[in-house]
């Protein structure tokens, strides 16, 4: 990825012009280029590669746009334009959005498929921005690595890999819960769903920065692979559930963010890493499980269990009275009912929080939308035999109550809690944001984390 940057003042100039404009620029540019772009220009027309005179060398390129208001016009041109430096024009605010636009769009997923390289680069004089631009990418671009890998190579024990070795980067400390020491520690919901595949369920935890810092805590739903349990899914419901982990993926990239801005906090991750398998030993519709909170639940659906491993892991988070508690989740299909695939939901007991989260959405052009936590709904997930079910009685308001579910775990008067519902994956192309795997309202909660704690 670093290579697609080079702190450098020079490189050939990538002009953003709005169409209606394009005359009046015209006229103030060399004859070759007024030449060429009134001579190839059609309605179609994206971007121009404008020669130097007598030279095979390109003297500029020229993009055509209907809004300067977009981080996303340089989303296409790392893959589209020839080998070379090129240098983009503007004010450092947009030079910078435009710079993280272009490398977020050279994602390529190239682990298992051989691909054309992308040869183009990006000169960035500033040599913060570069970094800024750099480590946000790179937190991406780790978080679509984890969530386009595989299931047979992105189990728990993977997941503990990445953990430890991020630990190791950034000076931090990494431990882990594998297997029967959830029982023996109390984690017995995060066992429950785990325990009927051969890749043992683990928590696991990393804690990174200064313990005299507010106390930031960060829980990841990792959900490895989701057959539904023994309510299984269909092969269609299936097919995608390699990204049911796509919750430890995000705040696996958001502590990237947070370490690498050495942002002053006590950081504290856990995710709750579990393949949810068929088995003899399987957990059944109509269990009971008394969860680490002392909670009892009844299970109603085996294909509820994201929030039954979060739920321990809440309960655990918040024994340390954390300052902000914030957790993401690809927990619910009635989210993307609800808001489609793109915009990711999410819910908070804290009113100044979601509001700054909305700003900062707004700010990054990384939009989050703000869904009810509608305590009425409670009492759809009541349970005869338990304290409370897994899953509510109805299919409507399913993100509701999911986010309800698990704000019984939490103590919003002493912590505030952030629960991000994500999608976790780009079901079509857009500039920058290529299909699969994605980190959704990251860039969002990070620049609220930094106004917060070092703003």
């Amino acid at each position: 990825m670093r290579g697609l940057l080079v702190q450098a003042s020079t490189g050939t100039p990538i002009h953003f012009i709005l169409k209606p404009q394009l005359d009046n620029w015209l006229k103030s540019q060399p004859a070759l280029t007024q030449t060429l772009v009134r001579a190839t220009k059609t309605a179609n027309t994206k971007y121009f590669l404008v020669p130097q005179e007598n030279s095979e060398e390109l003297a500029a390129v020229i993009c055509l746009v209907d809004s300067l208001d977009s981080m996303w016009l340089a989303g296409e041109l790392a893959k589209q334009l020839p080998k070379g430096v090129y240098q983009l024009q503007g004010s450092d605010e947009f030079v910078e959005q435009q710079a993280l636009s272009f490398v977020l769009g050279a994602y390529q997923f190239s682990a298992y498929k051989s691909m054309a390289k992308v040869e183009s680069q990006l000169a960035v004089a500033d040599s913060a921005m570069l970094e800024r631009v750099t480590r946000c990418a790179e937190a991406i671009y780790l978080v679509r690595d984890l969530v386009n890998t595989p299931a047979a190579d992105m189990m728990p024990q993977h997941l503990a890999e990445t953990m430890d070795e991020l630990a190791q980067r950034f000076d931090g400390q990494f431990t882990q819960f594998i297997g029967d020491e959830l029982l023996e520690q109390n984690y017995p919901t995060i066992h429950m769903v785990g325990r009927a595949s051969d890749n043992k369920p683990r928590l696991l935890d990393l804690t990174w920065g200064d313990e005299k810092h507010p106390k930031l805590t960060l829980v990841g739903k990792g959900v490895c692979f989701d057959s539904g349990g023994l309510d299984l899914k269909p092969a269609s419901g299936m097919r995608n559930m390699k990204k049911d982990m796509g919750g430890a993926a995000h705040v696996i990239g958001l502590a990237h963010m947070v370490m690498a801005a050495n942002l002053p906090v006590r950081l504290r991750v856990l995710v709750p890493a579990v393949e949810n398998a068929v088995s003899k030993n399987a957990f059944r519709p109509g269990d009971v499980i008394k969860t680490r909170k002392g909670i009892t639940v009844e299970i109603d659906n085996t294909d509820a269990e994201g929030r039954l491993v979060l739920c321990d892991a809440l309960a655990e988070a918040q024994s340390q009275s954390p300052d902000l508690l914030v957790d993401f989740a690809t927990l619910t299909g009635a989210c993307r009912v609800a808001l489609g695939t793109e915009l990711p939901g999410f819910f908070s007991t804290d009113p100044h929080v979601a509001a700054g989260l909305i700003e900062q959405g707004a700010n990054t052009q990384d939009p989050v939308w703000q869904l009810p936590l509608f305590d009425q709904y409670k009492e759809l997930f009541k349970s005869d035999v338990a304290d409370i079910a897994n899953c509510g009685s109805t299919p409507f308001g399913g993100a509701i109550t999911a986010a309800l579910y698990l704000k019984e775990f939490v103590e919003p008067q002493q912590t505030p809690w952030v629960h991000f519902d994500v999608m976790a994956w780009n079901v079509r192309s857009l500039p920058g944001r290529p299909a699969g795997g994605e980190g959704l309202g990251l860039r969002a909660t990070f620049s609220y984390l930094a106004n917060r704690y070092a703003g």
